[in-house]
Protein backbone atom coordinates (compact mmCIF):
# COMPACT_ATOMS: atom_id res chain seq x y z
CA UNK A 1 0.00 0.00 0.00
CA UNK A 2 1.38 3.53 -0.67
CA UNK A 3 2.22 6.48 2.03
CA UNK A 4 1.86 9.56 1.86
CA UNK A 5 4.92 12.18 2.26
CA UNK A 6 3.15 13.72 4.66
CA UNK A 7 5.88 15.55 7.12
CA UNK A 8 8.40 14.26 4.87
CA UNK A 9 10.70 16.63 2.76
CA UNK A 10 13.38 15.58 0.47
CA UNK A 11 16.55 17.44 1.49
CA UNK A 12 19.47 15.93 -0.92
CA UNK A 13 18.90 14.27 -4.08
CA UNK A 14 20.98 11.04 -4.12
CA UNK A 15 24.66 12.62 -5.21
CA UNK A 16 24.48 15.84 -3.95
CA UNK A 17 25.51 13.87 -0.51
CA UNK A 18 29.55 13.32 -0.04
CA UNK A 19 31.90 12.70 2.96
CA UNK A 20 31.30 16.29 3.86
CA UNK A 21 27.67 15.08 4.83
CA UNK A 22 28.58 12.27 7.19
CA UNK A 23 26.93 12.67 10.02
CA UNK A 24 24.51 14.49 9.12
CA UNK A 25 20.59 13.31 8.60
CA UNK A 26 18.78 13.58 5.30
CA UNK A 27 16.09 12.19 3.37
CA UNK A 28 16.36 11.23 -0.12
CA UNK A 29 13.60 9.64 -2.47
CA UNK A 30 13.78 7.86 -5.75
CA UNK A 31 13.64 4.39 -7.44
CA UNK A 32 14.82 1.21 -6.26
CA UNK A 33 17.52 -0.06 -8.65
CA UNK A 34 18.57 -2.82 -6.91
CA UNK A 35 17.71 -4.30 -3.57
CA UNK A 36 20.34 -7.52 -1.63
CA UNK A 37 18.95 -8.88 1.31
CA UNK A 38 22.05 -9.99 3.24
CA UNK A 39 19.86 -11.21 6.43
CA UNK A 40 19.56 -9.22 8.85
CA UNK A 41 20.43 -6.13 6.53
CA UNK A 42 19.68 -5.11 2.94
CA UNK A 43 21.36 -3.23 1.01
CA UNK A 44 19.44 -0.68 -1.38
CA UNK A 45 20.75 1.03 -4.63
CA UNK A 46 18.70 4.14 -4.94
CA UNK A 47 18.14 6.06 -8.29
CA UNK A 48 16.95 9.72 -9.13
CA UNK A 49 18.48 11.56 -12.40
CA UNK A 50 21.52 12.51 -9.98
CA UNK A 51 22.58 9.31 -9.92
CA UNK A 52 22.78 6.15 -7.04
CA UNK A 53 23.21 6.33 -3.33
CA UNK A 54 23.18 2.72 -1.75
CA UNK A 55 20.67 2.76 1.73
CA UNK A 56 21.68 0.48 4.22
CA UNK A 57 18.24 -1.23 6.58
CA UNK A 58 18.91 -2.67 9.85
CA UNK A 59 16.17 -3.56 12.17
CA UNK A 60 18.30 -2.05 15.20
CA UNK A 61 17.96 1.20 13.37
CA UNK A 62 14.57 1.60 11.39
CA UNK A 63 12.09 -0.79 13.36
CA UNK A 64 10.45 -3.73 12.84
CA UNK A 65 7.70 -2.54 10.74
CA UNK A 66 9.67 -0.25 8.44
CA UNK A 67 12.59 -3.05 8.23
CA UNK A 68 9.50 -5.64 7.06
CA UNK A 69 8.59 -2.78 4.31
CA UNK A 70 12.30 -2.62 3.52
CA UNK A 71 11.94 -6.62 3.23
CA UNK A 72 9.39 -5.89 0.32
CA UNK A 73 11.32 -3.78 -1.55
CA UNK A 74 11.93 -4.53 -5.87
CA UNK A 75 13.36 -2.87 -8.54
CA UNK A 76 11.47 0.41 -9.31
CA UNK A 77 9.38 0.89 -6.11
CA UNK A 78 8.95 4.95 -5.44
CA UNK A 79 10.84 5.45 -1.83
CA UNK A 80 11.62 7.88 0.45
CA UNK A 81 14.18 7.40 2.93
CA UNK A 82 15.31 9.68 6.34
CA UNK A 83 18.54 8.51 7.72
CA UNK A 84 22.25 9.26 8.46
CA UNK A 85 24.93 9.62 6.17
CA UNK A 86 28.14 7.23 7.35
CA UNK A 87 31.54 6.18 5.37
CA UNK A 88 30.84 3.21 3.61
CA UNK A 89 31.38 0.00 5.88
CA UNK A 90 32.88 -1.95 2.98
CA UNK A 91 35.58 -1.20 -0.01
CA UNK A 92 34.61 2.24 -1.84
CA UNK A 93 32.89 2.03 -5.33
CA UNK A 94 35.65 4.01 -7.54
CA UNK A 95 32.94 3.54 -10.23
CA UNK A 96 30.20 5.73 -8.47
CA UNK A 97 30.35 9.73 -6.95
CA UNK A 98 28.72 8.12 -3.97
CA UNK A 99 30.77 4.90 -3.85
CA UNK A 100 32.79 6.37 -0.89
CA UNK A 101 29.71 6.55 2.03
CA UNK A 102 25.98 5.45 2.29
CA UNK A 103 22.91 5.85 4.34
CA UNK A 104 22.11 4.19 6.96
CA UNK A 105 18.02 4.16 7.24
CA UNK A 106 15.89 5.86 10.17
CA UNK A 107 12.60 6.03 8.50
CA UNK A 108 11.41 4.20 5.06
CA UNK A 109 8.03 5.24 3.39
CA UNK A 110 6.78 3.23 0.11
CA UNK A 111 5.45 6.26 -1.99
CA UNK A 112 4.76 3.70 -4.68
CA UNK A 113 4.95 0.23 -6.29
CA UNK A 114 6.04 -1.32 -9.14
CA UNK A 115 4.95 -3.99 -11.84
CA UNK A 116 8.48 -5.90 -12.98
CA UNK A 117 9.38 -3.71 -16.06
CA UNK A 118 9.30 -5.01 -19.55
CA UNK A 119 13.50 -4.37 -19.74
CA UNK A 120 16.04 -3.60 -17.00
CA UNK A 121 16.51 -0.12 -16.16
CA UNK A 122 20.36 -0.10 -16.95
CA UNK A 123 22.85 2.11 -19.00
CA UNK A 124 23.75 1.16 -22.74
CA UNK A 125 20.77 -1.40 -22.66
CA UNK A 126 20.65 -3.83 -24.84
CA UNK A 127 16.83 -3.96 -25.79
CA UNK A 128 15.49 -3.77 -28.58
CA UNK A 129 14.92 -0.10 -29.52
CA UNK A 130 11.29 -0.77 -30.60
CA UNK A 131 10.24 -2.22 -27.12
CA UNK A 132 12.26 0.58 -25.28
CA UNK A 133 10.43 3.12 -27.49
CA UNK A 134 6.96 1.76 -26.59
CA UNK A 135 7.64 2.24 -22.76
CA UNK A 136 9.59 5.45 -23.37
CA UNK A 137 8.89 6.55 -20.23
CA UNK A 138 10.58 3.64 -18.46
CA UNK A 139 13.39 4.16 -21.08
CA UNK A 140 14.10 7.70 -19.91
CA UNK A 141 14.41 6.46 -16.65
CA UNK A 142 18.01 5.21 -17.51
CA UNK A 143 20.88 7.09 -16.50
CA UNK A 144 21.98 7.63 -20.03
CA UNK A 145 19.22 8.68 -21.54
CA UNK A 146 18.72 11.13 -18.37
CA UNK A 147 22.28 12.31 -18.40
CA UNK A 148 21.61 13.00 -22.23
CA UNK A 149 18.28 15.22 -21.42
CA UNK A 150 20.33 17.14 -18.80
CA UNK A 151 22.83 18.26 -21.00
CA UNK A 152 20.32 19.82 -23.32
CA UNK A 153 18.88 21.47 -20.82
CA UNK A 154 22.23 23.16 -19.82
CA UNK A 155 22.76 24.11 -23.49
CA UNK A 156 19.62 25.42 -23.87
CA UNK A 157 20.24 27.61 -20.77
CA UNK A 158 23.62 28.99 -21.63
CA UNK A 159 21.98 29.82 -24.95
CA UNK A 160 19.35 31.96 -23.56
CA UNK A 161 22.24 33.31 -21.03
CA UNK A 162 24.74 34.36 -23.84
CA UNK A 163 22.39 35.29 -26.69
CA UNK A 164 20.48 37.89 -23.82
CA UNK A 165 23.91 39.34 -23.08
CA UNK A 166 24.56 40.15 -26.35
CA UNK A 167 21.31 41.95 -26.53
CA UNK A 168 19.53 39.47 -28.65
CA UNK A 169 15.36 39.06 -27.72
CA UNK A 170 13.64 36.17 -27.04
CA UNK A 171 10.30 36.31 -29.29
CA UNK A 172 8.23 33.72 -30.28
CA UNK A 173 6.59 33.65 -33.76
CA UNK A 174 3.38 31.56 -34.61
CA UNK A 175 2.93 27.51 -34.98
CA UNK A 176 -0.28 28.32 -36.76
CA UNK A 177 1.13 29.90 -40.06
CA UNK A 178 0.62 29.81 -44.13
CA UNK A 179 1.72 26.88 -46.11
CA UNK A 180 4.24 28.86 -48.87
CA UNK A 181 5.52 25.21 -50.18
CA UNK A 182 9.05 25.79 -51.33
CA UNK A 183 11.41 23.06 -50.12
CA UNK A 184 9.93 20.41 -47.81
CA UNK A 185 6.45 18.82 -47.51
CA UNK A 186 4.44 21.16 -45.08
CA UNK A 187 2.53 19.63 -42.19
CA UNK A 188 -1.23 21.00 -42.35
CA UNK A 189 -3.76 21.77 -39.73
CA UNK A 190 -7.36 22.50 -41.34
CA UNK A 191 -9.12 25.25 -40.05
CA UNK A 192 -12.83 24.91 -38.44
CA UNK A 193 -13.88 28.33 -39.12
CA UNK A 194 -12.39 28.64 -42.50
CA UNK A 195 -13.86 24.98 -43.97
CA UNK A 196 -11.53 24.32 -46.89
CA UNK A 197 -8.59 26.08 -45.38
CA UNK A 198 -5.41 24.84 -43.96
CA UNK A 199 -2.64 26.47 -41.65
CA UNK A 200 1.06 25.03 -41.92
CA UNK A 201 2.83 24.08 -38.91
CA UNK A 202 6.48 26.14 -39.67
CA UNK A 203 9.66 24.05 -41.29
CA UNK A 204 11.34 27.50 -39.53
CA UNK A 205 10.22 30.77 -38.01
CA UNK A 206 11.96 32.03 -40.95
CA UNK A 207 9.63 35.03 -42.47
CA UNK A 208 8.37 36.27 -39.18
CA UNK A 209 11.99 36.48 -37.87
CA UNK A 210 12.69 39.06 -40.96
CA UNK A 211 9.66 40.47 -40.12
CA UNK A 212 10.76 41.33 -36.66
CA UNK A 213 14.22 42.43 -38.47
CA UNK A 214 11.58 45.11 -40.28
CA UNK A 215 9.95 45.76 -36.88
CA UNK A 216 12.92 47.27 -35.47
CA UNK A 217 13.60 44.42 -32.92
CA UNK A 218 17.64 44.24 -34.01
CA UNK A 219 18.55 41.25 -32.61
CA UNK A 220 16.05 37.84 -32.01
CA UNK A 221 16.51 34.71 -31.50
CA UNK A 222 13.65 31.54 -30.18
CA UNK A 223 14.47 28.29 -29.50
CA UNK A 224 11.60 26.45 -31.07
CA UNK A 225 9.86 23.51 -32.77
CA UNK A 226 10.12 23.30 -36.06
CA UNK A 227 8.12 20.67 -38.82
CA UNK A 228 8.93 18.71 -41.98
CA UNK A 229 6.94 16.27 -43.53
CA UNK A 230 9.86 14.46 -44.81
CA UNK A 231 11.51 11.14 -44.98
CA UNK A 232 13.88 10.37 -41.79
CA UNK A 233 17.00 9.21 -40.80
CA UNK A 234 19.25 8.49 -37.85
CA UNK A 235 19.60 13.09 -37.71
CA UNK A 236 15.92 13.48 -38.88
CA UNK A 237 12.86 13.55 -37.02
CA UNK A 238 9.32 14.93 -38.13
CA UNK A 239 9.86 17.50 -35.42
CA UNK A 240 12.37 19.44 -34.28
CA UNK A 241 14.18 21.77 -32.09
CA UNK A 242 16.20 25.16 -33.62
CA UNK A 243 18.23 27.55 -31.97
CA UNK A 244 16.97 30.33 -34.08
CA UNK A 245 18.41 33.68 -34.61
CA UNK A 246 18.21 36.92 -36.87
CA UNK A 247 20.15 40.23 -36.24
CA UNK A 248 19.74 43.51 -38.21
CA UNK A 249 22.61 45.91 -39.97
CA UNK A 250 25.14 42.87 -40.34
CA UNK A 251 27.12 40.98 -42.73
CA UNK A 252 28.43 37.58 -42.71
CA UNK A 253 31.29 38.11 -40.53
CA UNK A 254 29.22 39.81 -37.86
CA UNK A 255 26.61 36.19 -37.93
CA UNK A 256 29.91 34.22 -38.13
CA UNK A 257 31.96 36.40 -35.27
CA UNK A 258 29.18 36.06 -32.48
CA UNK A 259 28.11 32.42 -33.40
CA UNK A 260 31.82 31.08 -32.82
CA UNK A 261 31.58 32.46 -29.51
CA UNK A 262 28.64 30.96 -28.46
CA UNK A 263 30.08 27.51 -29.76
CA UNK A 264 32.72 27.94 -28.02
CA UNK A 265 31.04 28.83 -24.67
CA UNK A 266 28.79 25.85 -25.21
CA UNK A 267 31.14 23.22 -25.45
CA UNK A 268 33.67 24.58 -23.11
CA UNK A 269 30.83 25.36 -19.99
CA UNK A 270 29.59 21.48 -21.22
CA UNK A 271 31.99 19.04 -21.65
CA UNK A 272 34.97 21.22 -21.03
CA UNK A 273 36.23 21.18 -24.78
CA UNK A 274 37.57 24.35 -26.10
CA UNK A 275 37.06 25.21 -29.81
CA UNK A 276 39.97 27.14 -31.62
CA UNK A 277 38.82 30.56 -33.17
CA UNK A 278 38.35 31.55 -35.43
CA UNK A 279 36.51 28.69 -36.83
CA UNK A 280 37.84 27.39 -40.23
CA UNK A 281 36.01 28.27 -43.27
CA UNK A 282 35.90 26.66 -46.59
CA UNK A 283 33.98 27.69 -49.42
CA UNK A 284 31.07 25.12 -51.12
CA UNK A 285 33.61 24.71 -54.62
CA UNK A 286 36.59 23.61 -52.38
CA UNK A 287 34.45 21.79 -50.23
CA UNK A 288 33.24 19.40 -53.02
CA UNK A 289 36.41 19.23 -55.09
CA UNK A 290 38.70 18.35 -51.81
CA UNK A 291 35.96 16.24 -49.82
CA UNK A 292 32.75 15.30 -52.56
CA UNK A 293 30.49 17.17 -50.01
CA UNK A 294 29.18 20.38 -48.71
CA UNK A 295 29.40 19.00 -44.91
CA UNK A 296 32.84 18.02 -45.31
CA UNK A 297 34.12 15.47 -42.18
CA UNK A 298 37.61 16.85 -41.92
CA UNK A 299 38.90 14.62 -38.57
CA UNK A 300 40.74 12.52 -41.38
CA UNK A 301 42.44 13.31 -44.95
CA UNK A 302 41.91 10.64 -47.92
CA UNK A 303 40.83 13.98 -50.02
CA UNK A 304 39.41 13.51 -53.78
CA UNK A 305 42.04 14.64 -56.63
CA UNK A 306 40.97 14.78 -60.02
CA UNK A 307 42.80 13.10 -62.39
CA UNK A 308 40.79 13.95 -65.51
CA UNK A 309 44.14 15.40 -67.34
CA UNK A 310 46.30 12.85 -66.76
CA UNK A 311 44.08 9.97 -67.99
CA UNK A 312 42.03 11.56 -71.12
CA UNK A 313 44.23 10.09 -73.90
CA UNK A 314 44.86 6.68 -72.13
CA UNK A 315 43.53 3.48 -73.04
CA UNK A 316 40.75 3.21 -70.53
CA UNK A 317 37.41 4.04 -72.00
CA UNK A 318 35.42 4.18 -68.49
CA UNK A 319 37.31 7.00 -67.92
CA UNK A 320 37.74 9.19 -71.40
CA UNK A 321 34.44 8.40 -72.39
CA UNK A 322 33.13 10.23 -69.03
CA UNK A 323 35.25 12.81 -69.78
CA UNK A 324 33.73 13.18 -73.74
CA UNK A 325 30.45 13.61 -71.79
CA UNK A 326 31.63 16.49 -69.64
CA UNK A 327 32.42 14.66 -66.65
CA UNK A 328 35.56 13.94 -64.59
CA UNK A 329 37.53 11.39 -63.12
CA UNK A 330 38.22 11.71 -59.31
CA UNK A 331 39.86 9.77 -56.90
CA UNK A 332 40.81 8.45 -53.13
CA UNK A 333 44.49 7.24 -51.65
CA UNK A 334 43.43 4.59 -48.99
CA UNK A 335 46.85 5.07 -47.75
CA UNK A 336 48.57 1.37 -46.32
CA UNK A 337 45.14 -0.62 -47.90
CA UNK A 338 47.07 -1.98 -50.51
CA UNK A 339 46.23 -5.61 -49.04
CA UNK A 340 42.48 -5.16 -48.83
CA UNK A 341 40.79 -8.56 -49.63
CA UNK A 342 39.14 -8.56 -52.85
CA UNK A 343 36.13 -9.64 -50.82
CA UNK A 344 36.38 -5.94 -48.97
CA UNK A 345 36.93 -4.14 -52.53
CA UNK A 346 33.63 -5.63 -53.97
CA UNK A 347 31.80 -4.54 -50.74
CA UNK A 348 33.33 -1.13 -51.32
CA UNK A 349 32.25 -1.13 -55.12
CA UNK A 350 28.46 -2.03 -54.16
CA UNK A 351 28.80 0.76 -51.76
CA UNK A 352 29.71 2.81 -54.71
CA UNK A 353 27.10 1.89 -56.83
CA UNK A 354 24.40 2.99 -54.13
CA UNK A 355 24.90 6.61 -54.66
CA UNK A 356 25.00 6.35 -59.08
CA UNK A 357 28.55 4.81 -59.66
CA UNK A 358 28.55 2.58 -62.47
CA UNK A 359 31.75 0.64 -60.95
CA UNK A 360 34.37 1.55 -59.31
CA UNK A 361 38.53 1.59 -60.46
CA UNK A 362 40.82 0.67 -57.96
CA UNK A 363 44.79 0.22 -58.13
CA UNK A 364 46.87 -1.15 -55.10
CA UNK A 365 50.59 -0.34 -54.86
CA UNK A 366 52.22 -3.36 -54.12
CA UNK A 367 55.03 -3.40 -51.51
CA UNK A 368 57.45 -3.84 -54.45
CA UNK A 369 56.13 -0.73 -56.07
CA UNK A 370 53.87 -3.51 -58.52
CA UNK A 371 50.60 -2.69 -59.52
CA UNK A 372 47.41 -4.95 -58.80
CA UNK A 373 44.72 -3.31 -60.66
CA UNK A 374 41.00 -3.85 -62.01
CA UNK A 375 42.10 -1.64 -65.45
CA UNK A 376 45.90 -2.06 -65.60
CA UNK A 377 45.76 -3.85 -68.80
CA UNK A 378 43.62 -0.92 -70.74
CA UNK A 379 46.92 1.24 -69.63
CA UNK A 380 50.85 1.73 -70.45
CA UNK A 381 52.66 0.92 -67.11
CA UNK A 382 53.65 4.89 -67.77
CA UNK A 383 50.22 5.94 -67.56
CA UNK A 384 49.84 4.11 -64.72
CA UNK A 385 53.27 5.44 -62.87
CA UNK A 386 51.61 9.09 -63.75
CA UNK A 387 47.95 8.06 -62.68
CA UNK A 388 49.89 6.93 -58.99
CA UNK A 389 52.22 10.13 -58.69
CA UNK A 390 48.59 12.41 -59.24
CA UNK A 391 47.51 10.73 -56.45
CA UNK A 392 50.67 10.77 -53.98
CA UNK A 393 50.21 7.02 -54.00
CA UNK A 394 53.31 4.80 -52.59
CA UNK A 395 53.72 1.29 -51.68
CA UNK A 396 51.36 0.03 -49.40
CA UNK A 397 48.37 2.42 -50.91
CA UNK A 398 45.08 1.48 -52.67
CA UNK A 399 43.48 4.39 -55.02
CA UNK A 400 39.65 4.35 -55.76
CA UNK A 401 38.34 5.91 -58.75
CA UNK A 402 35.32 7.22 -60.09
CA UNK A 403 34.30 8.35 -63.52
CA UNK A 404 30.90 10.02 -64.34
CA UNK A 405 29.11 13.50 -64.53
CA UNK A 406 30.73 16.00 -62.01
CA UNK A 407 27.77 15.14 -58.99
CA UNK A 408 27.66 11.76 -59.09
CA UNK A 409 31.21 11.61 -58.74
CA UNK A 410 31.33 13.66 -55.92
CA UNK A 411 28.56 11.81 -53.98
CA UNK A 412 30.11 8.60 -54.67
CA UNK A 413 33.86 9.59 -53.23
CA UNK A 414 32.53 11.69 -51.14
CA UNK A 415 30.43 8.82 -49.19
CA UNK A 416 32.70 6.24 -50.01
CA UNK A 417 35.90 7.96 -47.95
CA UNK A 418 33.64 8.47 -45.04
CA UNK A 419 32.71 4.37 -45.42
CA UNK A 420 36.45 3.76 -45.46
CA UNK A 421 37.06 6.31 -42.44
CA UNK A 422 34.03 4.08 -40.34
CA UNK A 423 35.47 0.23 -41.60
CA UNK A 424 38.86 1.60 -40.34
CA UNK A 425 37.37 3.18 -37.22
CA UNK A 426 38.67 7.18 -38.19
CA UNK A 427 35.90 8.36 -36.95
CA UNK A 428 37.23 9.54 -33.18
CA UNK A 429 33.82 10.88 -31.69
CA UNK A 430 36.32 12.22 -28.57
CA UNK A 431 37.37 14.83 -31.33
CA UNK A 432 35.79 17.98 -32.51
CA UNK A 433 36.39 19.32 -35.71
CA UNK A 434 34.18 22.67 -36.57
CA UNK A 435 34.26 24.00 -40.23
CA UNK A 436 32.48 26.81 -41.76
CA UNK A 437 31.20 26.00 -45.24
CA UNK A 438 30.75 29.58 -47.04
CA UNK A 439 29.35 30.72 -50.58
CA UNK A 440 26.82 28.20 -51.33
CA UNK A 441 25.13 28.25 -55.16
CA UNK A 442 22.40 30.70 -54.69
CA UNK A 443 20.19 28.50 -57.12
CA UNK A 444 20.05 24.25 -57.79
CA UNK A 445 18.12 23.02 -61.89
CA UNK A 446 15.55 20.76 -60.96
CA UNK A 447 15.36 18.61 -63.96
CA UNK A 448 11.54 17.79 -62.45
CA UNK A 449 10.23 20.96 -62.39
CA UNK A 450 11.90 22.17 -65.37
CA UNK A 451 13.36 25.56 -63.21
CA UNK A 452 16.04 26.83 -60.71
CA UNK A 453 14.92 26.45 -57.34
CA UNK A 454 16.66 28.00 -54.38
CA UNK A 455 19.30 26.15 -52.57
CA UNK A 456 18.60 27.71 -49.07
CA UNK A 457 15.32 29.43 -49.81
CA UNK A 458 13.91 32.59 -51.74
CA UNK A 459 15.03 35.23 -49.19
CA UNK A 460 19.06 34.57 -49.70
CA UNK A 461 21.14 37.19 -50.54
CA UNK A 462 23.53 36.72 -53.69
CA UNK A 463 27.40 37.78 -53.47
CA UNK A 464 27.22 41.08 -54.83
CA UNK A 465 30.02 40.26 -57.63
CA UNK A 466 27.48 37.79 -58.70
CA UNK A 467 24.55 40.10 -59.18
CA UNK A 468 24.98 40.48 -63.07
CA UNK A 469 25.05 36.87 -63.66
CA UNK A 470 21.10 36.40 -62.68
CA UNK A 471 20.49 37.52 -66.43
CA UNK A 472 22.90 35.13 -67.80
CA UNK A 473 23.96 32.17 -65.91
CA UNK A 474 22.14 31.44 -62.42
CA UNK A 475 23.41 28.30 -61.75
CA UNK A 476 26.64 30.00 -60.99
CA UNK A 477 25.93 32.65 -58.68
CA UNK A 478 26.72 32.42 -55.35
CA UNK A 479 24.95 32.78 -52.31
CA UNK A 480 25.81 34.91 -49.12
CA UNK A 481 24.91 31.87 -47.47
CA UNK A 482 27.00 29.56 -44.83
CA UNK A 483 26.94 26.63 -42.77
CA UNK A 484 28.52 25.51 -39.35
CA UNK A 485 29.63 21.70 -39.69
CA UNK A 486 30.74 19.65 -37.33
CA UNK A 487 32.74 16.20 -37.75
CA UNK A 488 30.72 15.79 -41.13
CA UNK A 489 27.55 17.12 -39.86
CA UNK A 490 25.93 20.00 -40.79
CA UNK A 491 24.60 21.47 -37.05
CA UNK A 492 23.67 25.43 -38.22
CA UNK A 493 22.78 27.20 -41.46
CA UNK A 494 22.00 30.67 -42.56
CA UNK A 495 21.91 33.75 -45.04
CA UNK A 496 22.41 37.49 -45.38
CA UNK A 497 19.10 37.88 -46.35
CA UNK A 498 17.97 39.60 -49.41
CA UNK A 499 16.35 43.62 -48.13
CA UNK A 500 16.51 45.44 -51.74
CA UNK A 501 12.61 44.84 -53.54
CA UNK A 502 14.67 45.09 -57.12
CA UNK A 503 16.95 42.21 -55.94
CA UNK A 504 14.31 40.40 -54.42
CA UNK A 505 11.49 40.63 -57.57
CA UNK A 506 14.36 40.16 -59.77
CA UNK A 507 15.08 36.53 -57.71
CA UNK A 508 11.55 35.76 -57.66
CA UNK A 509 12.09 36.13 -61.55
CA UNK A 510 14.88 33.74 -61.93
CA UNK A 511 12.57 31.15 -59.86
CA UNK A 512 9.74 31.38 -62.54
CA UNK A 513 7.13 33.24 -59.84
CA UNK A 514 5.32 35.99 -61.56
CA UNK A 515 5.37 38.87 -59.61
CA UNK A 516 1.63 37.82 -58.69
CA UNK A 517 2.36 34.39 -57.67
CA UNK A 518 5.14 35.86 -55.38
CA UNK A 519 2.72 38.13 -53.34
CA UNK A 520 0.22 35.47 -53.40
CA UNK A 521 3.01 33.40 -51.21
CA UNK A 522 4.66 35.87 -50.20
CA UNK A 523 2.51 39.36 -49.95
CA UNK A 524 3.03 39.70 -46.37
CA UNK A 525 6.86 40.06 -46.43
CA UNK A 526 6.87 42.20 -49.42
CA UNK A 527 4.80 44.36 -48.39
CA UNK A 528 6.67 45.05 -44.87
CA UNK A 529 9.90 45.55 -47.01
CA UNK A 530 8.38 48.46 -48.81
CA UNK A 531 8.42 50.77 -45.47
CA UNK A 532 12.29 50.48 -44.95
CA UNK A 533 14.04 47.19 -43.93
CA UNK A 534 17.23 47.29 -42.65
CA UNK A 535 20.14 44.85 -43.89
CA UNK A 536 19.81 41.25 -41.87
CA UNK A 537 21.23 38.19 -41.53
CA UNK A 538 20.70 34.84 -39.30
CA UNK A 539 21.47 31.26 -38.39
CA UNK A 540 19.49 28.34 -37.29
CA UNK A 541 20.95 25.19 -35.39
CA UNK A 542 19.48 22.01 -35.21
CA UNK A 543 19.75 21.82 -31.60
CA UNK A 544 18.92 17.72 -31.76
CA UNK A 545 21.70 17.43 -33.87
CA UNK A 546 24.37 19.34 -32.08
CA UNK A 547 23.36 17.83 -28.70
CA UNK A 548 24.18 14.26 -30.47
CA UNK A 549 27.00 15.08 -31.31
CA UNK A 550 28.36 16.18 -27.68
CA UNK A 551 27.17 13.86 -25.90
CA UNK A 552 28.58 10.92 -28.91
CA UNK A 553 25.19 9.05 -29.27
CA UNK A 554 24.63 8.10 -33.55
CA UNK A 555 20.92 8.77 -33.51
CA UNK A 556 18.88 12.34 -32.43
CA UNK A 557 16.08 9.99 -30.92
CA UNK A 558 18.78 8.99 -28.04
CA UNK A 559 18.19 13.13 -27.03
CA UNK A 560 14.66 13.90 -27.61
CA UNK A 561 12.23 12.85 -24.70
CA UNK A 562 9.61 11.82 -27.00
CA UNK A 563 10.81 10.76 -30.73
CA UNK A 564 8.73 9.49 -33.56
CA UNK A 565 10.48 6.04 -35.29
CA UNK A 566 11.51 6.05 -39.23
CA UNK A 567 7.26 6.05 -40.27
CA UNK A 568 6.83 9.58 -38.50
CA UNK A 569 4.59 7.52 -35.19
CA UNK A 570 5.25 7.27 -31.87
CA UNK A 571 5.44 3.92 -30.48
CA UNK A 572 4.03 5.04 -26.67
CA UNK A 573 1.03 7.06 -27.78
CA UNK A 574 0.41 5.54 -31.06
CA UNK A 575 0.50 8.73 -32.77
CA UNK A 576 -1.21 9.45 -35.87
CA UNK A 577 -4.19 7.84 -34.79
CA UNK A 578 -7.68 7.56 -36.61
CA UNK A 579 -10.21 10.59 -35.02
CA UNK A 580 -13.69 10.33 -34.54
CA UNK A 581 -15.95 11.04 -37.43
CA UNK A 582 -18.05 13.93 -35.57
CA UNK A 583 -14.54 15.64 -35.62
CA UNK A 584 -13.79 15.20 -39.29
CA UNK A 585 -17.58 16.75 -39.92
CA UNK A 586 -16.91 19.56 -37.90
CA UNK A 587 -13.63 19.94 -40.36
CA UNK A 588 -15.39 19.47 -43.10
CA UNK A 589 -12.86 16.64 -44.41
CA UNK A 590 -13.31 13.36 -45.96
CA UNK A 591 -11.16 10.01 -45.95
CA UNK A 592 -10.17 9.17 -49.13
CA UNK A 593 -7.99 5.62 -49.64
CA UNK A 594 -4.59 6.45 -52.04
CA UNK A 595 -2.84 4.42 -53.66
CA UNK A 596 0.44 3.86 -51.68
Amino acid sequence: MSESMKGLHRSHRCTEVSGLNIGEVVTVMGWVQKSRNKGGIIFVDLRDRSGLLQVIFEESDIGKEDFAKAERLRSEFVIAVAGRIEARSGAANENLATGAIELRAEELRILSEAETPPFPIEEDSKTKEELRLKYRYLDLRRPDLQKNLIMRSRVATLTREFLSEEGFLEIETPMLTKSTPEGARDYLVPSRVHPGNFYALPQSPQLFKQLLMCSGYDRYFQIVKCFRDEDLRAERQPEFTQIDMELSFVDVDDVIEVNERLLKKLFKETIGVDVPLPIRRMTYAEAMERFGSDKPDIRFGMELKSVSEVVKNCGFSVFTEALLKGGSVRGINAEGQAEMPRKKIDALVEFAKGYGAKGLAYLAVNSDGTYKSSFAKFMTEEELTALVEAMSGKPGDLLLFAADEDDVVFDVLGNLRLEIARNLDLLKKEEYKFLWVTEFPLLEYSKEEGRYTAKHHPFTMPMEEDLDLLDTDPGKVRAKAYDIVLNGTEIGGGSVRIFQSQVQEKMFEVLGFTKEEAYERFGFLLNAFRYGVPPHAGLAYGLDRLIMLMVKVDSIRDVIAFPKVKDASCLMTEAPSTVEQKQLDELGIGIVSVNQ
